[in-house]
């Protein structure tokens, strides 16, 4: 089993760990502080090193309770202790922009009760689809207006892991059309922008929401009778 650093500090740039098991070009670690990717945030890059050798890790993905860390040439032998490092600049514009989504998520769920049908994020670029019938140009620059009033607020974000009962007794916890958590699931992370959004979510945020940046509405689209995309820019 895989201890999953990224799930209290998303600050951790690199960490060491030893190499638990080898299956192709990819290695499990028996901790990591590489997010193997999912709720729309991609999973992170960087490297491991041992010794005078450097891997570059191309793909992170979670299995079970294995984090698995595929990377370029031959592999490290299990018990081969290495240090990790992920690709910060590009980790830390994901936090940004994956608390963006969520400062957007709790805006609309505040202001206008719709729920989330959908969504992706690249860095510092994101999209999400809202149950909504229509959108209009005015809406979306009131939408623009009140989410870059919540970065401005400068609000903490806070990171929480519940017993499942604790955090499915929440109030509209799960924010998307479909509880997208499994049933066997033990244990609940929770995701926090104090004042404004609480929602289960798996993924790296900044610690406050003056950190995100100026948000920009780019685009805005009809994707069926009560569907509607919202695209987002943090610059």
């Amino acid at each position: 089993m895989t201890e999953l650093i990224y799930q209290t500090d998303s600050y951790l740039k690199d960490f060491d760990a030893a190499v638990t098991a080898v299956e192709g070009n990819a290695v499990a670690l028996a901790r990591t502080a590489f997010y193997p990717g999912g709720g729309g945030q991609p999973n992170d890059v960087g490297t491991l090193v041992a010794g005078d050798r450097t891997w570059t890790v191309t793909k992170v993905r979670k299995a079970g309770a294995d984090v698995w860390h595929e990377v370029a040439g031959e592999p490290p032998a299990v018990g081969t202790p290495v240090r990790g490092a992920i690709d910060w600049g590009r980790r830390y514009k994901l936090m940004r922009t994956h608390t963006a989504m969520h400062i957007l998520c709790g805006v609309i769920f505040r202001d206008y009760g719709a729920s989330v049908t959908g969504g992706n994020m690249e860095p510092l670029r994101g999209r999400m689809d809202f149950e909504f019938e229509t959108m209009r140009q005015e809406l979306v620059r009131e939408i623009e207006i009140k989410v870059n009033a919540e970065v401005a607020a400068s609000r903490a974000v806070r990171v929480k892991i519940l017993p499942r009962a604790e955090a499915f007794a929440i109030p509209d916890l799960i924010r998307t059309k479909i509880n997208l958590l499994p049933e066997g699931i033990a244990e609940v992370r929770t995701v926090e922008i104090v004042g404004l959004d609480l929602q289960a979510d798996g993924g790296t945020h900044v610690a406050n929401t003056s950190e995100v940046g100026q948000m920009k509405v780019v685009d805005y689209k009809s994707k069926g009778k009560i569907n509607k995309r919202i695209e987002i820019e943090v610059a």
